[in-house]
């Protein structure tokens, strides 16, 4: 099988797509649903330029909404986390319960035709999974069939045991396919991480592809924070297990040529006395991952420059390249170009 033709990463048109075909009908992973434990607790992000936000109401019912006023179109609700007892937008003033009604509207004016019935904020769906929250603009199936073989994946591991201790956040200038490409394959190991590569039994690794799931394995060494098991979930997510914990990413684009990396980090032991290893395991899991952003860059460049032409795929070390793919072009309806 031979790798995606280059405009699949650089064309705008094919981006747009993406928002609209993919993005906005799949699950999106916010991170832990503890975020949004308490009443007016609020988690807003953007999903491929889409604004939305998950709330928790005083009637104890978490909502999702479009995050956008109903009047002009200005974002309600700064991105991240905080906490509301009604939603104000901060343009003109307009107001909303945490239910989606339109309670106020001051100094608008008489106008007859006008009820705060007609302009409740755009609900969509939300949904909590094993201590995991995701949010759904417009969802082809539901949360469930989207996981599919996550779902026995993860059967035995006590995921929703594990509190969520921090958030990170970086951004680098590549396609979010050529990064998830690179994350879904061990082919690059050896060359990109060395460190890592030293500390895994690279003759082990393997690669399988599953229903909705990628899973990557190989014996750990000595000194590997890792437990050997990492995971790449339909269509842009992650999950990595380490002794006592895991972290989860979503990986987001914010153009054809940038992507963010949204990740959080769990752990069993939040005692203070363990406080310094975790964060020793977590500077070193970063490192990782920013090890992958220069490589990515510059195949971004070398798409973009016309000069490329696709190559074939290793049938041992990247079925996992070659399921991600099939998915993008099945799910966008393109053939191989």
């Amino acid at each position: 099988m031979l790798n995606l033709d280059p405009r699949y990463y650089i064309d705008p048109s094919i981006y747009d797509r993406e928002r609209t075909e993919l993005f906005a009908r799949t699950w999106q992973l916010l991170g832990p649903v503890s975020q949004v434990k308490e009443r007016g607790e609020y988690c807003a992000v953007e999903i491929a330029g889409h604004k939305v936000f998950a709330i928790r109401g005083k009637d104890g019912k978490l909502r999702g909404f479009r995050n956008l006023c109903r009047h002009r179109g200005a974002r309600l609700l700064e991105e991240g986390n905080g906490r509301c007892p009604t939603i104000r937008c901060p343009y003109h003033q307009w107001v909303w319960a945490d239910d989606g009604r339109l309670m106020n509207v001051p100094w608008f004016g008489e106008d007859p035709e006008f009820k705060l019935t007609d302009w409740r904020l755009a609900e969509i769906p939300v949904a909590e999974w094993r201590g995991l929250l995701f949010i759904a603009i417009d969802p082809k199936v539901t949360l469930e069939q989207q996981l599919a073989d996550v779902v026995g994946e993860l059967a035995e591991e006590p995921i929703e045991s594990y509190t969520p201790l921090r958030r990170e956040h970086m951004v680098f200038d590549s396609n979010w396919k050529i990064y998830t490409d690179n994350f879904v394959e061990g082919y690059h190991i050896p060359g990109i991480h060395p460190q890592f590569f030293a500390a895994i039994d690279f003759e082990q690794f393997k690669t399988t592809a599953h229903d909705g799931l990628i899973r990557m394995t190989a014996p750990p060494r000595d000194g590997l924070f890792y437990r050997g098991k990492w995971l790449w979930m339909w269509p842009n997510w992650t999950l990595s297990l380490f002794d006592g914990g895991m972290n989860t990413s979503r990986i987001n684009p914010l153009g054809p040529d940038r992507t963010e990396l949204i990740y959080h980090f769990y752990f069993a032991d939040t005692s203070e006395a363990k406080a310094k290893e975790r964060d020793d395991l977590i500077a070193r899991n970063l490192a990782i991952v920013r090890e992958d952003f220069e490589i990515c860059l510059e195949t971004h460049k070398n798409y973009a420059s016309g000069a490329y032409s696709p190559g074939p795929l290793s049938p041992r070390h990247e079925a996992g390249v070659a399921y991600f793919q099939d998915r993008i072009r099945h799910s966008l309806g393109l053939s191989q170009m």
